[in-house]
């Protein structure tokens, strides 16, 4: 698979909290919760690979938090402007499949981690309106994506490390795997690993949204590969969604 970046046009990019960015981008693609595009600054040769927030009326939302040169550009642009993207692209969380077993359903997300799993919410409440969604979000200090969460949850909880929010601490912390069917999981891989432990504990199943730096987005050039039961994988191609039981902290 080539990489083919197109331009689209800038309908939104304003700050949400404290370096933390929303991105709204025509788009006509359809997406699934999990996958990302990569998006090129216009000084860089590598995109970077950003998680879909939501897709909405032939728009992409994406959520960045400001920690480099790229997102810095990104950062500074401004409705109207044209951005080059390329997606959607990995394979995400398999909606279909998920709301045919699992009825009560954990969503945990950590710092910009929490950002895929609003669509994910989202697109398993719309499909099984039935189905019960516990949301778990943790962050450092400051909190984001509340409402939208809030809108296809169930239940919400929330943990931040400084106390300014929710339960003071880690949101594994509130989370019981045992009390769920299965718990999907996208955020920092320490939180990540901590949450696969849980429910190998409990013996609940569990699906994992990996982050890893990327320079193709395709599986070409095997930056983002981690490891699995199965062998190394690479994170843009077989992944970023893995079944948590095989992944290799």
């Amino acid at each position: 698979m080539s990489i083919n970046y197109y331009e689209t046009k800038v309908l939104e990019n304003s700050e949400v909290t404290n370096g933390i960015y929303k991105l709204v981008i025509e788009e006509k693609n359809s997406v699934k919760p999990g996958q990302f595009y990569m998006i090129l600054p216009k000084t860089a040769v590598l995109g970077r690979p950003i998680s879909v927030c939501k897709t909405e009326n032939d728009t992409v939302t994406f959520c960045y938090a400001l920690i480099g040169k790229g997102t810095k550009e990104f950062a500074n642009m401004k409705k109207g402007d044209t951005i080059k993207v390329f997606g959607p692209l990995g394979n995400g969380f398999d909606v279909e499949n998920i709301i045919k077993e699992n009825k009560k359903i954990a969503v945990v997300g950590g710092g910009i981690g929490t950002a895929p799993m609003i669509k994910t919410a989202e697109d398993l409440k719309n499909a099984d309106n039935s189905c019960y969604i516990h949301s778990f979000f943790g962050f450092r200090d400051d909190v984001y994506l509340e409402e939208e969460i809030k809108t296809y949850s169930d239940e919400y909880s929330c943990a931040t490390n400084t106390g300014s929010h929710g339960h003071k601490g880690f949101v594994t912390d509130l989370l019981n795997p045992e009390e769920f069917d299965i718990v999907l999981c996208c955020g920092p891989e320490i939180m990540m690993q901590k949450v696969v432990n849980m429910c190998k504990e409990s013996g609940t199943k569990v699906l994992i949204s990996m982050e890893k730096h990327m320079a193709c987005g395709v599986g070409a050039c095997l930056v983002c590969t981690c490891k699995t039961k199965g062998g190394n994988k690479r994170t843009c191609k077989d992944g970023p969604v893995f079944d948590g039981y095989e992944v290799e902290f």
